[in-house]
Formats: C-alpha cells, sequence, structure tokens
C-alpha cells in the first residue's frame, strides 16, 4: 500500500470529519468560503477511501484538480481573515461574514487554515503517488 495514498485518504477524512463537527455539534454556521472549501473536500474522502481500499494509484489525476482548487480557496480565505484590508473584497455579502473566526488556537490556527493544510497534504501526497507512478511505468 502506497503511504502517501494513505496519508492523503486520513488527511481527507479528519477534514471532512472536523467539518462536520464544526457544524453539526459546534453548531458553528459555514460562510460561503467554507461551503466551497466542503465542495471540494467531501469527495476527497470518499474518492481516496475507495482507492486506498483498491490501491489505486491513478487516483492522483482525479484529486489533483479538486486539491489544487481547495487549497487555493483556503488560502484566499486564510488571507481574507488574517488581512483586514482584504474584507471589503469579501465574498460573503449575506450569513455568516468569511472573516469571522470561530476557532483561534494558539493565535493564528483558523478553520481555513486548517482546511488549506489538509488540501496542501493531499496536494503534496499526490505529486509523490504521481511520481511513483511515472517511475514504476519507467521501470516496466
Amino acid at each position: 500500500m502506497n503511504k502517501s495514498l494513505l496519508l492523503s485518504w486520513i488527511a481527507a477524512l479528519i477534514a471532512t470529519l472536523g467539518s462536520l463537527y464544526f457544524s453539526e455539534v459546534m453548531h458553528f454556521i459555514p460562510c460561503t468560503l467554507c461551503w466551497y472549501q466542503r465542495i471540494f473536500m467531501y469527495p476527497l474522502a470518499i474518492m481516496l477511501g475507495i482507492a486506498v481500499y483498491r490501491n489505486d494509484n491513478g487516483i492522483y489525476k482525479y484529486v489533483l484538480p479538486l486539491s489544487i482548487i481547495g487549497m487555493l480557496i483556503s488560502g484566499y480565505h486564510t488571507l481574507l481573515q488574517k488581512l483586514p484590508y482584504l474584507q471589503r473584497f469579501e465574498m460573503c455579502t449575506s450569513g455568516v461574514p468569511c472573516s469571522k473566526d470561530y476557532i483561534n488556537w494558539l493565535g493564528f490556527i483558523t478553520i481555513p487554515i486548517l482546511a488549506f493544510i489538509a488540501f496542501t497534504i493531499i496536494t503534496i501526497s499526490m505529486v509523490i503517488v504521481a511520481r511513483s507512478q511515472k517511475e514504476e511505468t519507467i521501470r516496466g
């Protein structure tokens, strides 16, 4: 079993379960950008789980676009929370503002940063999976 594939599934699973915990148990209402991040993370937990079960290293072709887009959204969301002057370009015009910090662990860890870390772990792991699969193809 490919350890990078397993790591990416664990990251997606923890991110998905953490997101559900925050909304369903802690009753945090997701903002618009949080919903977009969920849209890109939730399928990854399922896709990567199936890929781990089937030991399918070719899944990187489908995972990388989702994880990169999710990483960009969560990176923007993090900047929106940390840089006050970006709040005038805020996408969240109704409901919960995207600049709201539900959690602020150690003074800088927010939900978008956690999502960014998860998407980054998944992206890096998938690049490793892609490289190892290409090396196997070359060796033949």
